[in-house]
């Protein structure tokens, strides 16, 4: 198989919860609207292994973009999103990428750059090939690693996100849950 854009939301819309998510997500009207990490790579990797789509997704991230950095702001759109996917069944986290490095030093213990777009908190993942996002106004799949390391099974350090050690952890992580990941130093 090859992994393209397409293939990719072929798998990742297999997934009930993410469909349902991709659906809704427009009624937000929220800038740079985006559903990343997990929930869709993880899809491959457990079609890959025979599960379901879904096996394994912890949440759900949607990153947009608000220049108003207050926690008010952000707490409405996290209120408005709460009750938009209330009947589901699944841990929705949305986070306005513009206040993540007001928060990201105190919670991490690291420093965190002030981002300009949604995209660059994919772009700052760990795991290079896990840089995959949905934008759910165009439909386009943006992976700026491309998508061969999640089709080969992967795991590679982000170099824009020098980290060793969370990489590392973080690395691991997936291999315990699909042993057949290559961890790439």
């Amino acid at each position: 198989m090859r992994l393209t854009a397409d293939r990719l939301l072929e798998i990742a819309l297999a997934n009930p919860i993410n469909a349902q998510i991709v659906a809704r997500l427009p009624a937000l009207g929220l800038d740079q609207c985006l559903l990343t990490a997990g929930c869709l790579f993880q899809a491959v990797w457990n079609l890959q292994a025979g599960l379901s789509p879904d096996w394994g997704v912890k949440d759900y991230d949607v990153f947009y973009f608000d220049s108003d950095l207050s926690w008010a702001a952000e707490d409405q759109v996290i209120q408005r999103a709460h009750a938009l996917f209330q009947d589901l069944d699944a841990t929705i986290e949305i986070k306005n990428q513009a206040r993540v490095h007001l928060w990201y030093p105190q919670r991490f213990g690291r420093p965190y750059p002030q981002l300009r777009s949604a995209r660059d908190g994919v772009d700052r993942y760990l795991v290079a090939g896990t840089c995959i996002a949905l934008d759910v106004a165009s439909g386009e799949v943006y992976a700026p690693y491309g998508l061969t390391d999640v089709e080969q099974g992967l795991l590679r350090a982000n170099p824009h996100t020098p980290q060793p050690d969370l990489f590392e952890q973080k690395a691991k992580r997936y291999q315990a849950r699909w042993p057949w990941l290559k961890i790439l130093t």
